[in-house]
């Protein structure tokens, strides 16, 4: 579940803190708001998009859909980069707290230094608090933070950098934001691993009829205001391609059961809270569903996958890249 915008307003007034949406999982911004990690300088008066809890209560799921298959392919082009001798340096953009680079870090030999970017400082300081502090050969792992706007990446920004790494990106970008994504890269000559991006298909155990139609509405609801949703990862693999990078998807699927309920709970109601807000007609049956769904998390009968992909773009090497 990735960046739905979920007015409060579609929530019951009667509903219960404890069965309120968490910001990411539906978050209730104001009408037309986008929530997204696109990394815009706010003001301090601009709320959060994304709690901590939220993505907390992900980070297991997200480590465990991972593909590994991608990591020899990126570890090979990192051992031939120029100026390897350095140790990397790896920008993270959309960090939110910090969970790709504590996969990442300890699969990677040798000293890196991380740049951990987002708009949101309360989010960057968990990232700085929480990182790793040694790769898997146990050399160094640094970090350091900062914020800013993925539409002012450009190679320039990224210089020195062996590598790009986002999580649940893509599909809260435009097709325009991902091409300037693209062209950073190869500008930079470094690769890029963009994770996690929803895919637009999702199975329940046991079905229901009204499956489809929800995840029918969840996805058009993504794609509004212009962003790719569901499409962003072919849209990403064009724009890449069209860079002259070489590029792998591979699927990277929430598997949901018994012991992730609070998760898969709080998916739900963001899930079908985003499809309710794209079609008003559907929300007789969907609150009816919704209610059966989570009886039946709650009783350890539900089983959910949620499918995503990641892409590995392997850009062409430049001189300035390290």
């Amino acid at each position: 579940m990735n960046g739905v915008s979920l007015p409060a307003e579609s929530e019951s007034e009667s509903e219960s803190e404890s069965d309120a949406v968490i910001l990411g999982a539906g978050p209730g911004f104001r009408p037309g708001e986008r929530a997204t990690v696109r990394l815009r300088d706010a003001g301090p008066d601009d709320p959060p998009r994304y709690a901590p809890e939220w993505l907390e209560l992900r980070e297991g799921a997200d480590a465990a859909a991972r593909p590994h298959e991608l990591l020899d392919p990126l570890r090979i082009r990192l051992a031939n980069l120029p100026g390897r001798a350095g140790g990397l340096v790896i920008h993270d953009v959309g960090c939110g707290t910090g969970s790709m680079g504590r996969w990442l870090a300890p699969h990677l030999d040798g000293a890196q230094h991380w740049v951990l970017h987002d708009r949101d400082p309360y989010l960057l300081h968990f990232a700085a608090v929480a990182s790793p502090r040694s790769a898997a050969d146990g050399s160094r792992v640094t970090v350091e933070t900062r914020r800013g706007d993925i539409g002012r990446l450009t190679p320039d920004a990224l210089h020195g950098a062996s590598l790009v790494t986002a999580s649940a990106l893509l599909d809260v970008l435009t097709r325009e934001e991902v091409d300037t994504l693209a062209a950073a890269c190869a500008g930079a000559g470094c690769p890029a691993l963009l994770t996690l991006s929803v895919a637009g298909r999702v199975e329940l155990t046991p079905s229901d009829p009204l499956d489809a139609e929800i995840a029918e509405a969840f996805n058009a609801h993504q794609r509004r205001s212009g962003l790719l949703g569901p499409d962003a990862v072919t849209a990403a693999a064009e724009a890449f391609s069209e860079h002259g990078a070489t590029v792998q998807v591979h699927p990277s699927p929430w598997r949901l059961g018994p012991g992730e309920s609070a998760l898969t709970a709080q998916w739900l109601r963001g899930w079908v809270g985003a499809a309710i807000e794209q079609r008003p007609g559907l929300r007789e049956r969907a609150d009816r569903y919704l209610s059966e769904r989570l009886a039946a998390c709650q009783a350890g009968e539900l089983r959910v996958v949620v499918h995503h992909s990641d892409l590995l773009a392997l850009s062409r090497p430049t001189g300035g890249a390290s």
